[in-house]
């Protein structure tokens, strides 16, 4: 995929209405409210960003905006929760080490790194935007990816999850959808895009998936229709997650050449990178930014209302729940897991 230089170093322009903004950390633990809700510890660790009322339930039928009180996102409308797994670091002698993360380009200074969060209505590189689609509702939520994957095979149905190779900050081509097999002089970034049909009437399925459709023919980036049984269009969310894999570049690497990178429940090929999306914008105010050409001081009316860095870092780390080292060198990943290529 070709990407736009000028979206990816700048927060806003004014003849568009994609939405790209950075979170900051909100907490890295072992708690997953969509997958295994009510279980702490849940079976491995996220890091997840956004609205201060996620927690280890996370009920559909509360008003999730108006629990938070603030969000680590700079729109400060959006008290969504973006999560994904944590990346480990395996060294010779067996034992783990968290991989850090890095803020995207013109967002230095967030907490923990976070991530960037795009919704699109048109790939990208289409400068125009010019479809419409509909924002999600009170109480959606959904996933993406196959934590069982552990081929390419496996994994072509999620080959919308990518790992970029980062020569430098800018680097934006050869994606793969395995771990990069080399260093990376500046690291890894993960992106994840999330399906853009939906059904029009389910929030969630049991599966967290199927209320959700990639386009019938084609993608996302190339229009593709959507099916007949998932009509609804909505924006493309996507998550950017740079990972400081960088500083491991003179650790010890596996002798047998293999890449040293495996993810917190235990996944060594990459196959299983997946992601969490619970929706949380306040009002109607993403399908407001969604419905015009530019969404801050668009027409004399701000649309979206932005804070510093320094406001959304105010907002990072709440209190942890599932109390255990998560940081230094382990010799089992948080929940008892060990590197796997099965």
């Amino acid at each position: 995929m070709h990407w736009v230089t000028s979206f990816l170093l700048a927060f806003a322009t004014s003849s568009d209405a994609l939405i790209r903004f950075q979170c900051s950390q909100l907490v890295r633990e072992r708690l997953d409210p969509l997958v295994s809700p009510g279980l702490a510890p849940s079976p491995h660790v996220h890091q997840i960003v956004g609205g201060n009322s996620f927690n280890v339930t996370m009920d559909p039928e509360k008003d999730m905006p108006g629990e938070s009180t603030c969000t680590t996102c700079q729109f400060s409308q959006d008290f969504s929760n973006y999560w994904t797994a944590i990346l480990y670091f395996r060294a010779r002698n067996g034992t783990y080490k968290r991989v850090p993360q890095i803020a995207n380009s013109g967002f230095a200074g967030a907490t923990g790194g976070g991530m960037t969060v795009y919704y699109m209505q048109d790939p990208l590189y289409d400068t125009a935007q010019k479809s419409k689609v509909t924002a999600f509702k009170p109480g959606f939520r959904m996933f993406v990816g196959d934590l069982a994957a552990r081929t390419k095979a496996q994994a072509t149905r999620f080959r919308q999850l990518t790992y970029t190779c980062l020569e430098t900050m800018g680097t934006r081509d050869h994606e793969t959808v395995a771990f990069p097999a080399h260093p990376c002089n500046t690291g890894i970034m993960t992106s994840l895009r999330f399906p853009t049909c939906w059904d029009g009437i389910n929030l969630d399925s049991p599966d967290h998936m199927a209320h959700m459709s990639y386009p019938e023919s084609g993608t996302f980036e190339s229009a593709g229709p959507c099916p007949a049984s998932h009509p609804v269009r909505t924006s493309q969310v996507m998550f950017e997650v740079i990972w400081d894999t960088a500083q491991f570049a003179h650790e010890e690497w596996p002798e047998d050449g293999s890449q040293p990178f495996v993810w917190s429940f235990g996944d060594a090929t990459g196959y299983a990178n997946h992601g969490d999306y619970v929706f949380g914008w306040k009002d109607d105010s993403l399908q407001k930014i969604l419905d015009q050409p530019c969404y801050v001081n668009c027409n004399g009316t701000d649309l979206g209302k932005t804070q510093s860095i320094a406001d959304m870092n105010k907002c990072a780390g709440l209190p942890e729940v599932v109390h255990e080292d998560i940081d230094g060198w382990l010799t089992e990943l948080p929940g008892g897991h060990q590197a796997s290529y099965q």
